[in-house]
């Protein structure tokens, strides 16, 4: 499948079915996942990136382990919502992805995901270690979050 828009996706998920959600970093990729009724995204694992070769597999294994129907990836545009050189990284490892495995995709707006999961660790007084440590799994979730909450609006609306 190719990337996919949001709506798109609305129209094909099953009734219930878990979400997975990637915070890409350039040293990190952050993991979270839904419940299957989608209403909680919770942060699951921190995978070090090595090489593609290496990361793709890991991820595959884990995608299939929480046999997820679609994958939320954050894509960092900048604050005036124009893309950079961390987009086009996005964009190709999300092609990766999609030429390992046929599955959907979504790419959902990131900004400021990492700063808002920051000051919610820092109001609760989390180490500089222990944030190092979870940073990008939260920011994982808090992108999916946002994902599932849109999720939530449209299907009201209807």
């Amino acid at each position: 499948m190719p990337l996919r828009n949001p709506a798109d996706l609305l129209e094909t998920l099953p009734a219930k079915a878990s979400l997975m959600g990637l915070d890409l970093g350039t040293r990190t990729i952050g993991i979270a996942v839904s419940d299957p009724e989608r209403t909680l995204a919770s942060p699951r694992e921190t995978i070090r990136r090595t090489k593609l070769k290496n990361d793709l597999p890991h991820l595959l294994k884990r995608i299939d382990a929480e046999q997820s129907a679609a994958i939320v990836m954050g894509l960092p545009l900048n604050m005036d919502g124009s893309e950079g050189p961390r987009c086009q990284a996005t964009r190709q490892f999300a092609s990766d992805l999609l030429k390992a495995r046929d599955f959907d995709l979504v790419l959902w707006d990131e900004r400021l995901s990492t700063v808002a999961v920051t000051r919610t660790m820092l109001e609760a007084d989390l180490s500089r270690a222990r944030r190092s440590e979870v940073v990008d799994k939260m920011a994982a979730a808090y992108i999916l979050q946002g994902f599932i909450d849109w999720l939530a609006g449209q299907r009201n609306r209807r």
